[in-house]
């Protein structure tokens, strides 16, 4: 039984070779996440007063989720409650600023994207091009020995493949689906990203919120509702591909989680190095397909032109790291929170740099959008530190 700080430490390093969970009456197991995590410790922890396991680290069993509870003085603090998306296991600063240098990236790349796009009027070049530059990025940083690469199994290979498909099919449906569709009406259906991703946690990984959880959702989709308010005009089939893309959206960003946080558990790095090849294939195909390749003239391009694109596939890449970074350290809902509170923030830039006039529903919408956030926020950081306190209560009762 470990008794000293160090032998506590190599007592949390072993769980490392654990990789799987499985519920069981009696037996219990752990999961715990190795994956590029440096100051923190990805451990499932539950009391059990039960058990015959030493009381320095009681576990008991839990799909996909167990709390190891340290009792030891220096370990405590770091033993925090896991969700099903491995979000609380990171600490309330570490999320914000992960999620900041995310929106930094994300509405820099989006004005960024307006741009080009009106000289390079090629979306599937372009996220081509993103891929491209996630793929050389990556490469660099593997031969600099900034990370490291896992050994995959053939069905490991064929997962991330299939996500590889699920990301270009994300990225094709939402563009066919803005040429069936009014952009208000675009934008009003994706708001409703957070309920799918909801929907999927509790249907496929049984995964329960808390009350206040699913309220402060509410005004955050309310809020984009309003703020895009405008044109609303559709045809049923634009109607289907915009909800098809929405469930894709929720689809993709839950599966960006999963690979991250449970199964394969990859880094952010790792996860982009191995993804952006294939994307960037599937990317090209579709592009061929979509005919970008007979409107595109390599000649009418120069140097500056060639220097636009090679600094929008450097924000790109940057923006790739930021955003499986942030889904893996905040969670997926929160993910889908944040491309909503995106959406208004480009909306708040794009009239403050191009001067759009904005109606006094608009503006509702932005305010109410914020303000949701800013609840939800609440709501997470509040539920986390309540459960870390009944953790701090349950462990000093187990010392009694």
């Amino acid at each position: 039984m470990p008794h000293s700080s160090r032998e506590a430490a190599e007592f949390v390093s072993k769980l490392n070779d654990i990789t799987e969970v499985r519920e069981a009456d009696e037996a219990s197991y752990i999961g715990v996440d190795p994956s590029n995590q440096t100051e923190e410790k990805f451990a499932l922890l539950a009391k059990n007063e039960t058990t015959s396991t030493p009381d320095k680290y009681i576990f008991a069993g839990r799909s996909d989720r167990v709390d190891l509870i340290a009792e030891d003085d220096e370990l405590e603090g770091m033993a925090q409650v896991s969700t099903i998306d491995g979000s609380a296991s990171v600490t309330v600063a570490s999320k914000i600023h992960v999620l900041l240098v995310y929106f930094a990236f994300n509405l820099g790349l989006t004005l960024y994207n307006k741009a080009v796009m009106i000289k390079f009027p090629f979306p599937f070049l372009l996220t081509a091009l993103h891929a491209a530059s996630g793929m050389v990025g990556t490469q660099i940083l593997l031969s600099r020995g900034i990370f490291t690469l896992k050994n995959l199994t053939g069905p490991d290979t064929a997962m991330l493949s299939a996500f590889s498909i699920l990301y270009t099919a994300n990225i094709a449906v939402s563009n066919v689906s803005l040429s069936m569709v009014t952009i208000p009406f675009h934008q009003t259906v994706r708001a409703l990203t957070p309920v799918f991703t909801v929907a999927i946690y509790r249907g496929v990984f049984h995964g329960i919120y808390g009350t206040d959880t699913y309220i402060s959702l509410v005004p955050v989709i309310m809020g984009v509702m309003l703020a895009s308010y405008g044109d609303l005009n559709a045809t049923v089939l634009g109607f289907v591909m915009t909800m098809l893309g929405t469930i894709l959206a929720a689809v993709k960003t839950v599966t960006t989680n999963r690979l991250q946080t449970a199964g394969l558990r990859l880094g952010a790095l790792e996860l982009l190095y191995r993804m952006s090849p294939i994307a960037c294939i599937q990317s090209l195909a579709v592009a061929y397909i979509c005919g970008e390749f007979d409107g595109f003239d390599v000649s009418a391009f120069d140097g500056q032109s060639f220097l636009i694109l090679l600094a929008n596939g450097v924000i790109a890449f940057g923006l790739n790291v930021a955003s499986f970074e942030a889904n893996k350290r905040s969670g997926a809902l929160t993910m889908t929170i944040a491309a909503n509170i995106k959406q208004v923030l480009t909306v708040v830039l794009s009239i403050t740099l191009w001067h759009i006039p904005v109606g006094a529903m608009n503006a509702c919408g932005i305010a109410l959008t914020v303000l949701g956030g800013a609840w939800y926020g609440r709501v997470e950081v509040v539920g986390k530190t309540s459960k870390n306190e009944e953790n701090r209560v349950e462990e000093g009762a187990g010392k009694v």
